[in-house]
């Protein structure tokens, strides 16, 4: 009796499990139809909303891991490229001076600004006389008079590589500015001269204040060896001066610069010696001068003949 009521009981136990099992597999069926059915309109909301999201990912930016992305910007380089760090260093508290192309000769500037070290018609090619008065000055920083034909944003350095060669030989970038043709390596160079949180950008024009032998000073980053004007260390010119706001004597902080690291502003503007102005202003101004040089040469002619010019330079 024993042993047939164990035996009924194991048969009533494993016939049960499979049953239990097969139940249970049931109401999962069911739990997983029920939550799908309650899942549907979500998901079907979920698909319905990845258009708009594509739409939205495409005006604002892209889509991530984390969700939408921040857009890009609509420029995506500068139009120069920039160096990832100054390549050469700040001369840091130098006095600066204010002079001009046109200056004329006074106690603390003896020698006139007519002509520069390196360029004998300096102001006949920059056009005439650069007024320092702020009034007869345009927004742009040049001479109200005339339109420059050299960038009126200039400055001097109390160096000469021409009557230096020795010590020029030893200037970064002497070899480049060599096998280009130039005849200074150091006429034209840019410089950043900064005063405050103002940064101005100009072309190396001229030697000076007082000296033109002080490559310490200039290549080396000792302090200047003249005692005059509070020890000065650069001239800077009137739109210089307006630019950063400053008087003559400020302290302003000054370094070279490559070309790519000069962005855009006023010192782009004008000069056939502004290596950054675009080719086709410059061969404008070309063609313009070649042209007056005929309208000339055509005026005189027409002189020797006993008669009158028909027309004048345009202006």
């Amino acid at each position: 009796m024993r042993v047939l009521t164990r035996v009924l009981f194991s048969s009533l136990l494993f016939t049960s499990v499979p049953a239990m099992a097969q139940s249970k597999a049931k109401s999962g069926e069911r739990k997983a139809s029920a939550i799908s059915s309650a899942a549907t309109p979500s998901a079907a909301k979920t698909t319905a909303s990845k258009p708009a999201l594509v739409v939205i990912a495409a005006q604002n930016g892209a889509t991530g891991a984390v969700g939408l992305l921040a857009p890009l910007p609509r420029v995506y380089a500068p139009v120069k490229p920039r160096d990832a760090a100054p390549k050469y260093p700040w001369r840091q508290n130098i006095t600066s001076t204010i002079f001009w192309i046109g200056e004329p000769p006074s106690q603390n500037n003896p020698t006139p600004n007519h002509a520069s070290s390196w360029e004998m018609e300096w102001q006949l090619k920059y056009g005439g006389y650069d007024d320092p008065n702020k009034n007869n000055r345009t927004w742009d920083f040049r001479p109200k008079a005339f339109i420059p034909g050299l960038n009126p944003f200039y400055i001097a350095l109390p160096f000469n590589d021409i009557t230096n060669p020795k010590v020029a030989k030893r200037i970064p970038w002497y070899t480049t500015r060599k096998q280009a043709g130039a005849r200074s390596v150091c006429r034209g160079v840019w410089i950043a001269i900064r005063s405050g949180t103002k940064t101005c950008f100009a072309q190396w024009e001229d030697c000076g204040p007082f000296t033109t032998n002080d490559a310490a000073y200039v290549f080396e980053g000792k302090p200047p060896i003249t005692k005059n004007n509070n020890s000065a260390g650069i001239d800077i010119s009137p739109a210089i001066r307006d630019f950063l706001g400053i008087s003559s004597g400020a302290k302003v902080d000054w370094r070279f610069c490559s070309d790519s690291e000069v962005p855009d502003g006023p010192w782009k503007r004008y000069g056939q010696n502004n290596t950054l102005l675009p080719d086709s202003v410059r061969n404008n101004d070309e063609v313009r001068k070649r042209y007056e040089e005929l309208v000339r040469q055509r005026e005189e002619w027409l002189k020797s003949r006993g008669q009158k010019p028909l027309v004048g330079v345009p202006q």
